[in-house]
């Protein structure tokens, strides 16, 4: 479970707005298909096509995931509804989803960020970069939920204390030696969370309230700087990092930012190499989730049978089944009536069942834009 105090974490922004139109759509639909599709001709009589093809661009992360169930979902909608459907799936890291569309060399149906972060972003550089006057992410859900944490090693943790960022800054400053990471944040959502939540600690805020001028404050520069002083790579996901240390042990890094569901992938395995885990901690002063929100885009490229398609495939995607099927990925539920699997969830897998600390929310698009430009006076040009 993932709660904020004592709030259960469910729906967000255009959850509802998303779901009864879909709903609507859904009644409308059934009743019109089971009235004609078994007299509807093959080039699709009343209307209606005998085939839907959209385009889902979605992030690594969760691909493993995606490929399985995108296979049973074409599969359910056409014994569903006598239509058969393509899902043409389109995957890459999540800075390079928002530049293809915002280039048009993508114009996908669906888009799934690895976080709801880049909703506000994306949205700020749509009407900037194409001049339209209206947002071009509006509904979305979640589809899983993974937490970003700083990763280390359990003996590590136990000698120095680290309870979130500014533990790496003390450590620094005193003088500890250390080695940390976390992906480049051009190139990675996990990187991008990762300096969102160093720059909040810095300023002592949480991200929503993060101002421009903040990431321009000599004080919460310096503190951000000396911590990516002690960055000895920048990979180009999150993955790269668990998985490296796993192999290479305590001694090549201490300290990484990445999601917690890589520490699932990879605790075991350091502790049989090493006989140390890696061990998730949740920053203190709360942190962010990669929500990985499934957006029907507002896209003048799309028609209606996709827009129907694409809500009969979050609804697939959100049926207790596959969103069970996602905890073997490391994901938790985006529906908390899903009972978390307490064999992934685990302290022997290096994280924990409940989540306690604050869940914070998205900062604003422009802000995001200003972390990109404040990054390259922060991090470590060595490497």
């Amino acid at each position: 479970m993932i709660k904020e105090g004592r709030k259960v974490l469910f729906v967000r922004r255009g959850y509802l707005l998303l779901f009864t139109g879909i709903l609507l759509g859904f009644i409308a639909f059934s009743a019109v298909s089971m009235l004609y599709s078994s007299r509807r001709p093959q080039e699709g009589g009343m209307g209606m096509p005998t085939e839907i093809e959209f385009e889902f661009l979605y992030t690594s992360e969760k691909q493993g995931w995606i490929e399985q169930v995108t296979p049973k979902f074409e599969g359910w909608f056409e014994a569903l509804f006598n239509i058969s459907v393509n899902v043409r799936l389109i995957v890459t890291g999540t800075h390079d989803t928002v530049n293809r569309i915002l280039d048009g060399s993508e114009r996908p149906t669906v888009w799934s960020p690895a976080s709801s972060i880049w909703i506000p972003y994306m949205n700020t550089k749509w009407r900037n970069v194409t001049g339209n006057a209206y947002d071009v992410a509006v509904d979305w859900t979640p589809l899983v939920l993974s937490p970003v944490v700083v990763a280390g090693w359990g003996s590590y943790l136990t000698e120095h204390k680290v309870t979130g960022f500014m533990d790496l800054y003390r450590l620094a400053k005193e003088g500890v030696d250390f080695n940390y990471g976390h992906p480049d944040p051009l190139l990675s959502n996990g990187g991008t969370m990762t300096v969102v939540l160093e720059f909040a600690e810095a300023a002592g805020k949480k991200p929503e309230d993060l101002t421009i001028e903040d990431l321009k404050n000599e004080t919460v520069i310096e503190i951000v700087r000396t911590i990516e002083s002690k960055a000895i790579a920048y990979g180009k996901s999150t993955g790269f990092f668990g998985a490296w240390a796993a192999e290479n042990g305590p001694d090549a890094i201490q300290f990484f930012g990445i999601y917690e569901n890589v520490i699932i992938d990879n605790s075991l395995k350091a502790l049989k190499k090493w006989n140390d885990p890696l061990v998730a901690i949740y920053p203190e002063s709360g942190t962010l989730i990669a929500d990985h929100p499934f957006v029907i885009l507002n896209g003048t490229w799309i028609d209606r049978w996709q827009r129907f398609a694409a809500g009969q495939y979050i609804f697939f995607l959100l049926e207790p089944e596959n969103q069970e099927f996602a905890q073997e990925y490391g994901f938790r539920p985006a529906i908390s009536s899903i009972p978390l699997d307490q064999t992934i969830f685990n302290f022997s897998n290096g994280v924990q069942y409940e989540i306690t600390v604050p869940i914070m929310k998205p900062l604003r698009g422009e802000v995001l834009e200003a972390i990109f430009t404040a990054w390259v006076k922060v991090r470590r040009t060595q490497i």
